[in-house]
């Protein structure tokens, strides 16, 4: 069961210095139109071929989202870094209907 983090936790984490790694889990135009600030994209269906390239640490902290509570494209991504051996693997289930819904803004 991966393990989820709400979106206060997730603020709290990228206020401290060892922020995780942000990844939207969405095809490269959802991300253009904007993302949370910070993340990488890498669509969960590229994960298996492309998590070395984005995420060369597999002990760094991940913390993987996408469109809502209902998408589940991040989940996928996090079982597919779980399965690649990334030992510390977070979903943040709202994503960014929640992020957008708390008036927070995105990076474009």
């Amino acid at each position: 069961m991966t393990k989820t983090i709400d979106r206060k936790e997730l603020q709290a984490l990228m206020e401290n210095s060892k922020s995780p790694l942000l990844i939207e889990a969405l095809p490269a135009k959802y991300y253009a139109e904007g993302h949370l600030p910070g993340a990488r994209n890498l669509p969960h269906d590229a994960v298996k071929e492309k998590a070395a390239l984005v995420a060369p640490d597999k002990d760094a902290p991940i913390v993987v989202y996408c469109a809502s509570e209902t998408c589940r494209n991040s989940h996928q991504a996090a079982a597919q870094f779980s399965a690649l051996g990334y030992s510390d693997v977070a979903v943040y289930p709202g994503g960014k209907k929640d992020w957008e819904e708390a008036g927070v803004d995105f990076e474009k």
